[in-house]
């Protein structure tokens, strides 16, 4: 291709990327992300929008622009969709796509060949390569293939390898072929019936083909031989041959476990609940640790645990309430119920039912490093004609659990490495909370699960093991063989997300949680233990058909695409190939400790896949995941100084120094004319700082950004954390060997020039708050990037540094924001001289109003006015500390809760802030001295005229108006009116606002004139 503008380089579909992205999180079906987790997964949709765009050249006019992106990302349309709410029928208008590509369930449209045809065009007729260094969320080189692309995807964590074989290999070379079906499941009348269904038969048509496989309404074996003719009609594609293996697997699992789940009154078993336990430290009773007594709260629905101390008082007694009466309604039935199902656990400790005694948190952690927790089943879950029902244990059920500890030691001598001894990891990360397992004494990784869950899972990998040698009878070729296998880990994966001790119940929507409800592992205290064959959540047949389902898209996929190439490797290493486009999805410092916590997969994957004639031995030769070498100074790119025996300073550098060297061999990979596009969401200024530094001395110039919102903006975790709702997606080209050094004044002026039109555009498209600042960092970076080095005009021989250009950038952003504020969302005004206080201020009241404010965000605006958070609340009394709002957890549905987790990259504290009301501002030097010598922040003085018109002494206010020069400063009357709008509507506050803002128009500007009677004050205040 010639090195011509690409199409992201000049405009983007950032509207309806954004929307399908958003709506993407809402799919689960057949999306890879079900497959298997791994954390930090971008959207289909913003991965197929940016490969488009940065494949294809601009060409050069609006009418042929629109056209292409028309075919690729639709147009919006408003959508009146109704809802209810309270007993009442509300009405919402939502902003859908029309057309294109980019949305679910239309990414196969009839545009999808055009897109291919027009690419390999761009590339003289050749499939462009595309390599992703950093692979393993999968999207990228899965868009890649979709769009005819050559795709390399590398990683150096084992799953992640695995997994994206799975993702890509295995469907791109079985795409389109079909064989029959093995004759187990043919003779299973069930599975037929399963099979016929999906072929869209029903009722008469469906008896009639189950007739013809000899199968009565009452049979469950085949009766008469297959008629011939219908031999084709038994020819499936992979994902079935997925469910059938999957389910021969169950079967022989099945078989060995029985016994060790039994059936109670004919009801199969869902699941059963577990509280673990420890001894009061006072009266010695046990305590079961309970977060909630909730079974089950629905509307309709509504079931109780209940928990009474024993006739000795040496523990409780447990019991099941049903049909829970409701008391009250709205947020009095919430609090009611809140108190009704509390259990023993709180952020202090366990309370002892017996006693009253706390246990701190201290004491039970000391208890569990000495293996001292136990464990108690609570409750049964069974699946009843009428829904799921809750009952006690009975004695046969408990007594059962004693013989487990003689059949898994049987169990592990039958698959390689035996019962998993491996370590678990120890806290990671800048918060120290990625894995509290090793504080409650889970030292090894057979810690985390039940006896019960540990044989369950060794008999499922023997079971897949055992396999092998069976699929090969069937005379698959090789590739069928391992993918099957491979498929088969898959939902041995999904299983053990499922069965784990850190699993808990859903009362509210009656379903299994995932062990990975965020990406992290911490203790939890009552924990849910599945049946293995339930046809409910959890499941192992259901996590079989959820894999099978996402095999289906990836065939459509990778239908006709070139063979993709996957290696397990590192991102620093020497590529012998050069590529067109190079796009990535980094590691961001200490955000997600991806080997600790993906060991939780590996330990399985050795399990059942080592020693078979996979030629992946070698990948799985370690323990654990290959975390730091520092023989070789390579590894896993993340910041974790338990590496490097706790030296924050050293993990720090070998972080930054790895991202360096990696966007290095980006550098030499890439063709002189190719692309680097980089994705980034980490919030804090120095993680920015140093990825543009790494880019800029690794030889890009960075030319565009495009802030895609990827998050849902009411996940559970965006509500209590301070990540990002978007995205950012950085556009890198290499930047000429001929380019020399420029200067500062020139380069200052260019990047304002070229951020201006941008910033419009990102306002226009609704990005707003701390991705707004970073949206414009790519633009802005095309000014400072294109030189080698940039000299100060001013300051002979020092140069202008990263952080120096990027403070520049977030001032000049600032500016533009709140003159949008102060202009009440109109024009720009111009706000130059406008204190940082009150910016500060101004920007805070806008996103976040009164209430509680991730502090990450805020970190983010104070720095960008040259402050700090700390700063802000006990020097200059603007912001408030506080715990933040906790969501009642009883009610939440965690079955999305994993995938939303694994796009939200947490960094700060995590803690809250929110603005002081003028009331809460009564230090006596407010608005007559501002700390540090500076200028009084405007913010200060009008929140000081709001205290001397509410006393009522109108000859102070004028006498303070006089004083400082308001009347004639015209930034004064503009950031009055934009407090009066940012304050709600029958507030004091706002009553206030208003009559400061009537008395100042009434008087004019400076005469000279006094108002001397406190009549007008008076009637003003008595309003209020």
């Amino acid at each position: 291709m010639i090195d011509t503008p690409r199409l992201i380089e000049v405009a983007f579909p950032l509207k309806q990327t954004s929307i399908d992205s958003v709506h993407e999180k809402n799919v689960r079906h057949g999306h890879i992300s079900t497959l298997h987790i791994w954390p930090a997964r971008r959207p289909l949709a913003a991965c197929r929008a940016a490969l488009i765009a940065t494949l294809l050249p601009d060409p050069g006019n609006k009418a042929e622009r629109d056209e292409i992106y028309r075919r690729m990302a639709g147009r919006v349309v408003e959508k009146v969709k109704t809802k209810k709410k309270g007993g009442k029928v509300i009405e919402e208008v939502k902003e859908e796509t029309e057309g294109g590509i980019l949305h679910w369930g239309r990414e196969s449209g009839e545009d999808l060949e055009w897109f291919r045809q027009k690419i390999r065009e761009a590339y003289g007729g050749r499939a462009p390569k595309v390599l992703d260094p950093f692979a393993g969320g999968r999207a990228i080189p899965l868009e890649a293939m979709r769009l005819g692309c050559e795709a390399t995807a590398i990683d150096i964590n084992p799953v992640a390898w695995f997994i994206l074989k799975c993702t890509l290999e295995y469907p791109q070379k079985l795409s389109g072929q079909k064989r029959t079906l093995p004759d187990f499941v043919v003779r299973d009348r069930d599975f037929m019936k399963f099979f016929f269904k999906a072929q869209g038969y029903k009722g008469k048509a469906l008896e009639k083909q189950l007739e013809k496989l000899g199968f009565t309404d009452d049979s469950t074996d085949q009766q008469i031989d297959l008629i011939e003719a219908e031999t084709a009609k038994l020819e499936a594609n992979l994902a079935w041959h997925v469910r059938a293996w999957g389910w021969w697997v169950l079967q022989q699992a099945k078989a060995e476990l029985e016994p060790f789940y039994p059936v109670v009154d004919g009801k199969p078993t869902v699941a059963y609940l577990w509280a673990r336990t420890v001894k009061c430290k006072n009266c010695r009773a046990i305590i079961p640790l309970l977060k909630t007594r909730w079974l089950c709260k629905k509307d309709s629905k509504r079931v109780l645990l209940t928990v009474e101390p024993n006739e000795n008082k040496t523990g409780v007694v447990f019991g099941i309430q049903q049909d829970v009466p409701k008391k009250g309604s709205g947020a009095t039935l919430r609090a009611n119920d809140k108190k009704l199902g509390a259990g023993t656990m709180s952020k202090s400790g366990a309370k002892c039912p017996c006693c009253d005694a706390i246990m701190k948190m201290d004491d039970i952690r000391v208890e569990g490093k000495a293996q001292r927790l136990e464990a108690v089943m609570t409750a049964v879950i069974d699946d009843g004609a009428t829904g799921k029902e809750y009952r006690l244990p009975i004695e046969p059920e408990i007594n059962v659990l004693n013989n487990v500890s003689e059949a898994l030691e049987i169990a592990f001598n039958e698959i390689p490495f035996g019962i998993p001894e491996e370590p678990t990891p120890g806290p990671a990360g800048s918060k120290q909370n990625s894995s509290s397992l090793r504080i409650y004494g889970f030292f090894k990784w057979k810690d985390v699960f039940t006896p019960r869950q540990l044989l369950t899972l060794s008999k499922f990998a023997k079971s897949t093991r055992t396999s092998f040698p069976v699929i090969g009878q069937y005379h698959y070729d090789e590739e069928w063989h391992q993918a099957l296998i491979g498929y088969l880990y898959a939902s041995i994966a999904r299983l053990a997300d499922r069965d784990s001790q850190l699993c808990t119940w859903t009362p509210g929507a009656e379903q299994i949680g995932h062990t990975f409800t965020r990406f992290a592992l911490p203790m939890t205290w009552d924990f849910v233990e599945v049946m293995p064959w339930a046809d409910s959540s959890g499941g192992f047949f259901q996590a079989v058909d959820w894999v099978a389902q996402v095999i289906s898209h990836l065939e459509k996929a990778a239908y006709l695409s070139p063979e993709p190439r996957v290696l397990n490797d590192s991102a620093t290493k020497k590529r012998n190939e050069r590529y067109d486009i190079i796009l990535t999805d980094p590691p961001y410092y200490d955000a997600i400790a991806y080997a600790d916590l993906m060991d939780f997969f590996y330990i399985w994957l050795r399990r059942t896949l080592f020693d078979l004639p996979f030629n992946i031995d070698e990948v799985l030769h370690g323990a654990l995941s290959p975390q730091w070498n520092h023989e070789e100074n390579d590894g896993e790119l993340i910041d974790n100084p338990n590496r490097f025996q706790g030296d924050k300073t050293k993990s720090k550098e070998v972080y930054e120094d790895g991202m360096f060297r990696s966007f290095q061999e980006c550098y030499k990979a890439l063709e002189d004319n190719g692309r680097l596009v980089i994705v980034f969401a980490h919030k804090h200024p120095d993680a920015w700082e140093t990825l543009v530094s790494a880019i800029i001395r690794a030889g890009f110039v960075v030319d565009g950004s495009w802030p895609i919102q990827t998050e849902r903006l009411a996940r559970t975790r965006s509500l209590a954390s301070a990540a990002l709702s978007s995205s950012v997606w950085l556009v890198c080209k290499k930047r000429p060997i001929t380019a020399r050094p420029g200067w500062d004044n020139r380069v200052l002026d260019e990047m304002r020039e070229k951020i201006s039109d941008r910033l419009r555009d990102f306002w226009d498209a609704g990005i707003r708050g701390p991705d707004f600042v970073w949206a414009a960092t790519g633009p802005a970076m095309e000014a400072y990037s294109k030189y080698p080095a940039v000299k100060k005009a001013n300051e002979p021989g020092q140069l202008m540094t990263v952080s120096e250009f990027l403070g520049q950038v977030r001032r000049l952003v600032l500016e533009f924001v709140v003159g949008r504020v102060l202009s009440m969302e109109g024009r720009t005004e111009e706000v130059s001289n406008l204190d940082d206080i009150t910016t500060y201020y101004l920007l805070h009241r806008h996103d976040f109003g009164m209430e509680d404010a991730s502090i990450g965000a805020c970190i983010l605006y104070a720095i960008s006015c040259g402050l700090s958070d700390t700063a802000l609340a006990d020097q200059f009394d603007i912001l408030a500390r506080t715990k933040g709002k906790s969501t009642d957890d009883d009610d939440e549905d965690d079955e999305e809760a994993a995938e939303d987790s694994a796009d939200d990259i947490e960094e700060g504290s995590g803690s809250k802030v929110k603005l002081k009301t003028w009331m809460q501002r009564k230090r006596k030097n407010m608005g007559y001295e501002a700390p540090g010598g500076r200028a009084i922040p405007l913010i200060d003085q009008i929140h000081r005229l709001m205290h001397l018109w509410k006393a009522g002494d109108v000859v102070k206010v004028d006498e303070y108006l006089d004083d400082r020069a308001l009347r004639n400063n015209d930034l004064f009357p503009q950031v009055l009116q934009s407090l009066i709008e940012l304050s709600s509507v029958g507030s004091d506050e706002r009553a206030l606002l208003e009559s400061i803002s009537n008395h100042i128009g009434v008087q004019g500007k400076d005469t000279g004139y006094r108002q001397t009677e406190l009549g007008f004050a008076i009637e003003a205040n008595s309003a209020l």
